[in-house]
């Protein structure tokens, strides 16, 4: 696309930053050219019609003029603005941490529309659950991805175990080795069988089982994996969540 072309897109907005005395530059992970940066005009005016439109995790419908470097954002619609997550400090930051995840992943330019429907779709479960799988069935989603998918279903080193195999159990999770494994392979970080039970729901295509779930301290051990992994992954330490656990 020549520069100066009109888009019309559908965003979510990852984070914003100042520039200048009354503008914006919008953060947005769009459905069709993937990490898209613009600049929206004065939204940091009271009377501006954008500003209220541009918080990070709105939904938006936008129009957006090509530029050398940066876009301009020309017209923005709200399709959702997630209400219920606003207000509710626990689950902005779960929220964050889902943007700031999906923020480091994606490219600019490169459309991924799996990643921006899967960031869609955790935000709208997150804004009517407040199931503490969210986020790391979220994370877990985007590592396998990625390309990263652990070997939840058998023990990672010798293949053993499963759920169809109540002999060897799979008692420890390795970010290095890439999975769980069984009681002769152990190493890494010991987890409990209700936790390796969640896991197979969360990446075995029985997501609402485990969403359906009561927070238990195996939720806690899933939740602290999740992380750990995805900032293995992203070789950084996420903000949001620091936050989160504070």
């Amino acid at each position: 696309m020549s520069k100066g072309t009109i888009h019309r897109d559908e965003g979510i907005v990852l984070r914003t930053y100042k520039l200048g005395e009354a503008d914006r530059i919008i953060v947005f992970l769009t459905r069709r050219r993937g990490k898209v940066r613009a600049v929206a005009k004065g939204v940091r005016k009271t009377r501006s019609k954008f500003g209220s439109r541009l918080e990070p995790m709105s939904h938006v419908a936008l129009q957006l003029y090509e530029g050398r470097e940066l876009d301009l954002v020309t017209q923005v619609d709200s399709i959702d603005h997630f209400r219920g997550l606003r207000d509710d400090l626990d689950q902005i930051a779960r929220a964050s941490a889902m943007l700031e995840t999906a923020d480091q992943l994606a490219q600019e330019g490169a459309a991924n529309p799996r990643l921006y429907e899967m960031l869609l779709g955790a935000l709208r479960t997150l804004d009517l659950s407040h199931s503490p799988l969210v986020v790391p069935a979220f994370f877990w989603k985007v590592l396998a991805l990625e390309g990263y998918r652990p070997e939840v279903d058998h023990c990672v080193m010798c293949g053993e175990g499963g759920p169809t195999d109540a002999l060897v159990a799979l008692v420890a999770f390795d970010l290095e080795s890439g999975g769980l494994l069984c009681h002769g392979c152990r190493r890494g970080t010991a987890v409990s069988a209700e936790a390796v039970e969640l896991l197979q729901q969360i990446l075995g295509g029985r997501l609402n089982e485990a969403l359906s779930a009561p927070p238990s301290p195996a939720s806690r051990e899933v939740d602290h994996l999740a992380t750990r992994a995805v900032e293995h992954h992203l070789e950084r330490r996420l903000r949001s969540v620091t936050v989160l656990d504070r």
